[in-house]
């Protein structure tokens, strides 16, 4: 997919025409793999792999290693960044691409269907590493540790990794509307979400809210998944939109769960350790205009995300609605050409091989004329 290879030079010293954006994204990945087998650039290959400013605690079951963030998770993030475009290349030609040939879509769906399909796997991924990390950090037991212990600096490897690499998917989205030569009219709609992600996610790192963003996209990935479950379904069979109403229910207790753990968290558990100054180098932003500030943001992003599904059921209401009423019109107007053609038949029968029939099918009799 990323790379041809001259068949004229063997296996091990193979050359490569770069031609496309994933072969660049490889090549960089490459180089710095290559950086850590030499002693010399491995502490630089280092920082694009692996999450930095760790320290160790003591504890009772020894020694604990934890991270915070910094400026370098800027490099790290890059690097995930082009490993995201890599892994879009390839889910979009060895998968989608093959499903496209077969089902024949138009230009408008199969963008669409792209679109859907690299969001459905990304939020089914995302979906399971956020209950593998909730549960094996006792986030999902104990709600408490929620906004117990604020500020909540000092994260495991997972926390960290699973963050650096959720940005970094979200900021690999940009590019890829370039990548993908999206139409100018889908570019607004798409521009929405990513950012939307990006700030909430990106909101949640910065401002030590980990715990609660961890069980928020956990929320948020199992409806997105669905949602664009049913749209790959719907672009297969139009008839099939059983799963919108499915995914309307798990939408509808999404959003009521989150404002709840919202609520729940910054404005009843951070009030118990409220701060009245600002303390940014122990991370401590636990202050009354910082809890009405993030709720006051949270709820305007619910509402808004209501109000857009309001009128996405709406629009679907009225396409049935015409479309039910266009199969009725057909129904009736075939039922008055039956009854006419029945009404013409009765009158004046019809014909067969040149001869009047009545409708038993039988000849009518001719009138004898009478000679003068």
């Amino acid at each position: 997919m990323a790379f041809r290879r001259r068949k004229s030079y063997p296996l091990f010293s193979q050359e490569f025409v770069i031609h496309n954006h994933a072969d660049i994204g490889f090549f960089f990945v490459l180089c710095v793999l290559i950086g850590l087998m030499f002693e010399v650039t491995a502490k630089t290959a280092f920082i694009f792999i692996l999450p930095q400013y760790n320290s160790s605690i003591q504890s009772l079951d020894g020694e604990l290693v934890y991270y915070h963030y910094g400026v370098k998770d800027l490099v790290t993030i890059l690097f995930y960044v082009v490993i995201a475009i890599i892994l879009h290349a390839i889910v979009q030609e060895y998968i989608l691409d093959k499903i496209n040939r077969r089902l024949h879509l138009s230009k408008v769906k199969q963008s669409r269907f792209n679109e859907s399909g690299q969001l459905a796997a990304f939020h089914l991924a995302s979906m399971f590493w956020c209950l593998y990390v909730s549960a094996t950090e006792g986030y999902l037991s104990n709600p408490k540790t929620l906004w117990e212990n604020y500020p909540h600096v000092y994260l495991p490897f997972q926390v960290k990794f699973f963050y650096l690499c959720q940005l970094a998917y979200w900021l690999h989205a940009l590019p890829e509307l370039y990548f993908q030569k999206v139409k100018k009219e889908e570019v607004p709609r798409q521009l929405q979400y990513i950012v939307l992600y990006l700030l909430h996610i990106a909101g949640a790192y910065l401002l030590n809210l980990t715990r609660l963003g961890l069980i928020l996209l956990l929320l948020q990935s199992v409806a997105e998944f669905l949602f664009h479950i049913a749209r790959l379904f719907y672009f297969i069979d139009e008839n099939n939109q059983k799963l919108f109403n499915a995914w309307g229910v798990i939408f509808v207790v999404t959003r009521l769960f989150t404002l709840t753990l919202t609520v729940l968290t910054v404005g009843f558990g951070l009030a118990r350790a409220e701060i009245h100054t600002f303390n940014p180098d122990k991370g401590d932003f636990n202050t009354l205009l910082f809890r009405m500030v993030v709720l006051l943001l949270m709820c305007i992003s619910q509402t808004w995300m209501m109000w857009r599904f309001i009128h996405f059921q709406l629009r679907r209401w009225r396409e049935c609605c015409k479309e039910q009423a266009a199969r009725k019109r057909s129904a009736v107007a075939a039922m008055v050409k039956q009854q006419q053609a029945k009404v013409l038949k009765r009158e004046s029968g019809y014909h067969e091989n040149g001869v009047v029939k009545a409708e038993n099918g039988s000849t009518p009799r001719q009138k004898k004329i009478k000679s003068p």
